[in-house]
């Protein structure tokens, strides 16, 4: 059984048509028409007002109600459906932005650049003149990060203290807060610096909203306008979602940075450990080349030298008494010399101690027995493990000391007994001596000096065990006659070589030492010689009261020349008024007749220029010439009886010649012809 169609039902409108969505007046009326014009309007997406002008035109031509109720009613219903459009396109357009703002910020970004996303995106999807982040400082004052959109330089870095503006509101209540009219809004706290702000950008309407982590707010994200705005929900929605991503952002690169920084303590303590261990491998190998250097018998030298490479450093060794042994590298500001003090420190401390910033001392000993400290200048800190390498060096550098004086004990007598048949006159098969000295490694080829020591005291059995030592560091001989230690020195200038000994053995016996040395010489047949005239010196240094001094030949003066078996005339003169003679050969001047007549004169300037026959101003300047190439003091004591001497020896010496040259040319045959 089939139902019934209703027929529908058409009524003639004369006054009215659809064409190209415009209603005209034609006719009779018709009720589909006023409806198809809407919806014509509809599907074309036309603007509300084009649906309000078709409702006017529509009771401008006096439509019945009832037709006019349904296009009023179609009319309503058509801008509800487009309103609900627009509505979800514009939700769409904020979750297009919305994942667009995701996407943007999965990259690994900084936190600055991702909160200027932040506010670049909140600001071009919900149409703000200026979008800004704030976020909270160590005294949890709120400051401006980031912002878009500025006119000025006020907004960038402005810092708002507690209680003030709107992030306050928002970090107390932790819910988005906004206002039409910021200036004039009572319920915001206001501060003057945020106003200023407010007013240089002309804002007016501003929306703020938590950025939360966990129930914390952590910064606020606000959007601002210039002109009067009323905020939707859907804004404010998309405001919280921007919100919660710059918070996800903010945390993950807060993660990103702390795993970086991990990640870069890490490989710094990967290098660090490397380094670490190349250091150790580097002192191992520095130690083994150490223990090498003392096994092999190096000297102190070579040893001090490969510590002060190794640790990179001046290094300088001196003994018990802070006498300086050796010393290697860069050495400028080492003490010099060492006091007793900083050695008793380094031995009480038993191990390395810094005595400055830049200076370390370690201390030598073997059996509780001071044999000195070793100083370290470097201008880094030393880590553990160097200090334990530098308390090394002080152990390395005992043992050597510790092995050299065994050696020198051991191999002392053969090489006393040595040094005794070359003391003997006339020498004994000379010949073998030679072959004997090559295996002792004695160069008496080269010069040497013989320095005669003395001590002033009863511990002479301290002194003989101190030569010892002594003569084998500096490979000389060392024997004892008649009380007296003799040393043969490779060198070839006695006076250092006594003060050096004198320097050296008087602190280590407390007492006072008379040293005389004499030199130099060469070959075998002059050390018998040179040591007596070492004897005499010291003998002479007793008899004029100087016991506990140190001196040579050369010192003594005309005393040396006098007790030297050699008498070295020329240079004995040389040394008194040597540049007076060069002077007078170069110049053709008498700067040594000036002299011999001021001393003739009772050193009478006046008396000596008429004995010349010159002018007293002339010999006060050639006395000024003098005295700058001798120095002063020449006119008083010990050098002026040197200088007296030296010219007598002169004249006598030129009157001797031109006695030989008178007897020479009167033994000539033609001479003796004429006569």
């Amino acid at each position: 059984m089939t139902r019934p169609t209703r027929p529908h039902r058409f009524k003639r409108l004369d006054a009215f048509e659809v064409s190209g969505g415009e209603a005209k007046v034609q006719g009779e009326e018709s009720i589909d028409v006023p409806t198809l014009a809407v919806l014509e309007l509809l599907a074309q997406d036309s603007p509300p007002d084009r649906f309000h002008e078709l409702l006017q035109r529509g009771q401008r031509q006096r439509l019945s109600p009832d037709r006019l109720a349904d296009l009023q009613r179609a009319t309503h219903l058509a801008l509800d459906v487009q309103a609900s459009v627009s509505q979800r396109r514009r939700r769409e357009t904020f979750m297009t932005g919305l994942v667009d703002t995701v996407h943007d910020m999965a990259g690994p970004s900084s936190p600055d650049t991702l909160l200027k996303v932040v506010t670049s995106r909140a600001r071009r999807l919900l149409g703000f003149d200026m979008a800004y982040v704030s976020l909270r400082d160590a005294d949890d004052n709120a400051y401006i990060h980031s912002s878009d959109g500025d006119t000025t330089a006020l907004n960038a870095g402005l810092v708002v203290r507690k209680q003030r503006g709107l992030s306050e509101l928002v970090r107390t209540s932790g819910a988005p807060f906004w206002t039409t009219d910021y200036l004039n809004d009572d319920r915001i706290p206001h501060w003057d610096d945020v106003d200023e702000v407010v007013r240089a950008e002309s804002l007016s309407a501003i929306m703020a909203v938590p950025i939360l982590r966990g129930s914390d707010p952590i910064g606020v994200l606000y959007g601002a306008n210039r002109v009067v705005r009323h905020f939707t929900p859907d804004e404010i929605s998309v405001m919280r979602s921007l919100a919660d991503f710059a918070s996800v952002a903010l945390e993950k690169a807060e993660l990103l940075d702390r795993t970086r920084r991990e990640i870069a303590e890490l490989e710094a303590l990967g290098a660090q450990s490397r380094t670490t261990v190349t250091r150790l491998q580097r002192l191992a190998d520095a130690q083994s080349r150490l223990s090498s250097l003392v096994l092999d018998g190096s000297d102190l030298q070579q040893l001090a030298s490969a510590a002060a490479q190794a640790l990179d450093g001046g290094l300088v060794v001196s003994d018990a008494y802070g006498r300086i042994l050796t010393s290697a590298g860069e050495t400028a500001g080492v003490p010099d010399p060492v006091t007793d003090r900083v050695v008793l420190e380094t031995h009480a401390v038993g191990g390395p101690v810094a005595l400055a910033a830049d200076l370390w001392a370690t201390p030598v000993g073997a059996g509780g027995e001071n044999l000195g400290i070793v100083l370290l200048r470097t201008p880094v800190e030393l880590d553990a493990d160097t200090q334990r390498f530098f308390r090394f060096v002080g152990q390395a550098v005992a043992m050597l000391l510790v092995i050299q004086r065994s050696t020198a004990v051991a191999a002392g007598p053969v090489r006393d007994e040595f040094f005794d048949e070359l003391l003997a006159v006339p020498l004994r098969a000379p010949h073998r001596l030679v072959a004997r000295a090559q295996r002792l490694q004695v160069h008496l080829e080269e010069a040497y000096v013989v320095v005669a020591i003395r001590p002033e005291g009863s511990d002479h059995g301290k002194a003989v065990v101190w030569a010892s030592s002594y003569s084998h560091r500096h490979q000389g001989l060392k024997t004892v006659r008649d009380g007296r230690i003799v040393l043969l020195l490779p060198g070839s200038d006695a006076s250092a070589a006594a003060r050096a000994v004198h320097n050296e053995l008087s602190p280590s016996l407390a007492l006072s030492v008379t040293v005389g040395a004499a030199g130099p010489a060469t070959g075998l047949a002059s050390v018998a010689r040179v040591h007596n005239e070492a004897q005499r010196c010291l003998d002479t240094l007793a008899i004029l009261g100087e016991a506990g001094t140190a001196a040579s030949m050369a010192d003594l003066g005309f005393l040396g020349l006098l007790l030297s078996d050699d008498r070295d005339v020329d240079g004995f003169v040389a040394s008194a008024i040597g540049p007076l003679l060069d002077h007078d050969t170069e110049r053709g001047a008498d700067l040594v007749g000036t002299v011999e007549a001021y001393f003739a004169s009772g050193h009478s300037p006046t008396r000596a220029a008429e004995t010349l026959y010159i002018h007293a101003n002339t010999v006060a300047r050639r006395l000024d010439r003098i005295t700058e190439l001798l120095g002063p003091g020449w006119q008083k004591g010990q050098r002026a009886v040197e200088m007296q001497l030296a010219l007598r020896l002169v004249r006598a010496r030129d009157v001797l010649r031109q006695q030989r040259e008178t007897t020479a040319l009167g033994n000539r045959p033609d001479t003796q012809s004429e006569g």
